[in-house]
C-alpha cells in the first residue's frame, strides 16, 4: 500500500520573500517576492524531513497582477479590476504560463517551473499544482498558449446570454456596471461590454465589492437563467479546452491537482475530463475543493475525483470544540456522516482561505495545537495537509494590504511571513533565528507527521471509535476527551486526545467487539506512548479499563505490539 499523504502548502511568492520591512499595499519593488528557484535542493530536504510526501505549490500559474510585465509579452491588467498589488492566484489571466513575478529570469520562466518539478522529484516529493476551473481573470488572455490552441471567448456570440459553445455568460447589450469604483472617466477606466457573469455566480452587471469581481465565469453548458438546463450533448467547447489545459500541465511531469471550487462546475465534466486525463496519466490525483456534503459521493464516484476538502466536516467540527465549547463527542458524527468516505477527505487545520490556527481570530496559541493535530492527522487514512508558517505558530497578526488584518496570510499582496522567513533564513532552513517555542512547535509538528508513515496502523490500518463506550464513564470526559483505536494485524494504537487545559487521569473502556474485531485476547500488553517514549505496561481487557494520564490541550499514542 501507499503512504499516506502528507501535504505541504506553500505560496512561493512569499514563502522565500526575506524583506522585513513590508509596507502595506507595497509594490514587488518595495515589498520583494519569494522565486521558484528559491526552493532548492536543501529547502525541498528540510520540507520533506517534516514528513511531507507532497508540495503544493500555491499560485504558480500566471494571474492577473497589478505588476506591469508588457516589456516581456505579457498584457498588462487594469488595476481597478485586480484584487491586492499582487493579486490573486485565482484570476487566472493564462492559464498556459507560469507567473512572471516568480522567475527569477522572467522570459524562462516556463523552464524555471520545470526545472523546479524535477528538484521537487529528486529530493522524494511529489508536485501538486492548482487548476482553477470555475473562473477566470476578467481580462484573460494568453500569450503563451500552444500553436493550435484557440482564446478563450474567441468564437462566442455575445449577443446571447447562453449559448453551450460560448466559454463565457454574458448580460447582452448591458455595459459592466459594478457598485464601486473601477476608474470612470480616468485613463484607466475599465470597460467591458458586453458585460460577462461574475466567478461567484453573479449573473447580473452590477457586483458588489464583496464579489469575485475580478473573475468572469466560465460556461460549462449550464444555462443557470434557465432551470440550471444541462446543455452537454454535443460537448461543450470549454469541456475541450479545459481538458487540453489539464494535459499541458500533466505533461510537465505534475503528481496531481488541486481543484478549485470544484462543485461550481458540473460532476458531468469532471467524469469526462477526469476519465480522460487518466486514460493518459493513469497517475494523477485530482483533489477537490468542494463545501457540499450532499455532493461528496456524486463527485467521488461518479466524478472520479481521488480526494475532497473535509472543511464542513472535521475542519469545522475542530475548530467549533476549540473556540466554542462544542463536545469532542460531535467528532464521531463527522466520520460517520461521510458514509464510507473518510479515506477521501483531505483533512487540514489551515489552508490560504481560512485563518491561522494560532491567529487571534482563531486559538490564539499554536501550543494548543497538538488534540486539534492529532486527530485530523490520524483518523483514517486519508492525507493530511498543512500551510506553509503552521508548523512554526505563524499568527497572522499583519494587515497587508487588500487582505488586511483578518487572521489569514495574504494571497493577495506581496508580502513576508515573519515565521517562515527566520526559519528559512535566507535559504539555511534552520533554527538559528527561531524562538524555543517555535523550535519546540515545529519538532512537534515533526514528530506528529513523520509517525503518520512511521506507523502503519495509521497510514494503512483500520479505525475503531471508543465514544461510545465512554460516555457514562466517570473518568472520562466526553465533552472534552476523544479516544480511538488504530490498528493492523501486527500493532495496535490507541490514541487519546485532552481538549481541556487541564491534565486527566483518564480511563478508557474497551468493548469486547473492539478486541474481537482486532483478534486480540483480554491481557495485560507492555506498551510505548510514542510522544513522549514512556514504557508502561496497558491493559486491553473487557473487564478492565485502559488508563492513561493526558495533558491539558494534549494527546497520547500508546502502541501495543501483539
Amino acid at each position: 500500500m501507499e503512504d499516506k499523504i502528507i501535504i505541504y502548502q506553500v505560496l512561493p511568492r512569499l514563502f522565500s520573500n526575506t524583506s522585513d520591512h513590508c509596507i502595506p499595499f507595497g509594490s514587488k519593488e518595495q515589498n520583494g517576492v519569494g522565486k521558484l528557484n528559491h526552493f532548492t535542493p536543501h529547502v525541498l530536504n528540510e520540507i520533506k524531513s517534516l514528513g511531507a510526501t507532497h508540495i503544493w505549490y500555491t499560485g504558480v500559474i500566471e494571474h492577473a497582477t497589478q505588476t506591469d510585465y508588457s516589456e516581456y509579452g505579457i498584457r498588462p491588467n487594469n488595476p481597478y479590476i485586480v484584487k491586492g498589488k499582487a493579486g490573486s492566484p485565482y484570476a487566472i489571466s493564462d492559464y498556459y504560463d507560469i507567473a512572471p513575478d516568480l522567475a527569477e529570469e522572467i522570459p524562462n520562466r516556463m523552464q524555471e517551473y520545470e526545472n523546479l518539478i524535477e528538484r521537487t522529484h529528486q529530493a522524494g516529493l511529489k508536485v501538486i499544482m492548482d487548476f482553477v476551473p470555475n473562473h477566470v481573470a476578467r481580462e484573460y488572455h494568453s500569450d503563451a498558449m500552444p500553436v493550435g490552441v484557440e482564446q478563450l471567448g474567441a468564437q462566442d456570440n455575445s449577443e446571447k446570454q447562453f449559448d453551450a459553445q460560448n466559454n463565457f455568460y454574458y448580460i447582452p447589450r448591458q455595459r459592466f456596471s459594478p457598485r464601486f469604483f473601477v476608474g470612470q472617466n480616468t485613463a484607466n477606466e475599465y470597460n467591458e461590454f458586453p458585460a460577462r457573469a461574475t466567478g461567484n455566480d453573479r449573473f447580473d452587471a452590477f457586483p458588489e465589492h464583496h464579489d469575485w469581481y475580478e473573475t468572469v465565469k466560465l460556461n460549462y453548458g449550464v444555462d443557470y437563467l434557465d432551470w440550471c438546463r444541462h446543455h452537454f450533448d454535443p460537448i461543450p467547447d470549454t469541456w475541450y479546452k479545459m481538458r487540453d489545459i489539464i494535459l499541458f500541465w500533466c505533461s510537465k511531469g505534475i503528481d496531481g491537482l488541486r481543484c478549485d471550487m470544484v462543485h461550481m462546475v458540473p460532476v458531468e465534466f469532471w467524469h469526462w475530463a477526469i476519465t480522460e486525463v487518466k486514460r493518459q496519466y493513469p497517475h494523477i490525483i485530482f483533489i477537490a475543493e468542494i463545501y457540499e456534503p450532499s455532493l461528496y459521493r456524486p463527485y467521488i464516484e461518479y466524478g472520479q475525483f481521488d480526494y475532497l476538502y473535509d472543511k464542513v466536516g472535521l475542519y469545522d467540527k475542530l475548530r467549533a470544540i476549540e473556540c466554542h465549547d462544542v463536545s469532542a463527542a460531535q467528532i464521531s458524527y463527522c466520520w460517520q456522516s461521510l458514509d464510507g468516505l473518510s479515506g477521501h477527505m483531505l483533512n487540514f487545520l489551515e489552508n490560504h482561505d481560512e485563518q491561522r490556527f494560532a491567529s487571534m481570530q482563531y486559538a490564539g496559541d499554536a501550543t494548543r495545537v497538538l488534540p486539534s493535530l492529532i486527530v485530523s492527522a490520524t483518523l483514517s487514512r486519508a492525507p493530511m495537509m498543512i500551510y506553509f508558517g503552521q508548523e512554526l505558530g505563524e499568527k497572522a497578526q499583519d494587515a497587508e494590504g487588500f487582505s488586511g488584518h483578518d487572521g489569514r496570510t495574504t494571497i493577495f499582496d506581496y508580502w513576508s511571513v515573519p515565521t517562515v522567513r527566520a526559519w528559512y533564513n535566507e535559504g539555511h532552513c534552520n533554527n538559528d533565528k527561531l524562538t524555543p517555542e517555535q523550535c519546540t512547535l515545529r519538532n512537534l509538528y515533526k514528530q506528529v507527521l513523520t509517525l503518520c508513515n512511521s506507523e502503519k496502523a495509521i497510514s494503512q490500518g483500520e479505525f475503531f471509535d471508543l465514544m461510545y463506550v465512554n460516555f457514562d464513564n466517570g473518568n472520562f470526559d466526553p465533552h472534552r476527551h476523544y479516544a480511538y483505536l488504530r490498528y493492523t494485524p501486527d500493532e495496535i494504537l490507541l490514541i487519546a486526545v485532552n481538549f481541556g487545559t487541564q491534565a486527566s487521569d483518564i480511563s478508557i473502556n474497551i468493548p469486547a467487539l473492539a478486541l474481537d474485531m482486532m483478534g486480540i485476547e483480554s491481557a495485560s500488553y507492555d506498551a510505548i506512548e510514542l510522544l513522549s517514549g514512556k514504557r508502561e505496561t496497558k491493559h486491553l481487557h473487557r473487564a478492565l479499563p485502559f488508563t492513561t494520564q493526558v495533558d491539558g490541550k494534549g494527546a497520547v499514542i500508546w502502541k501495543i505490539k501483539r
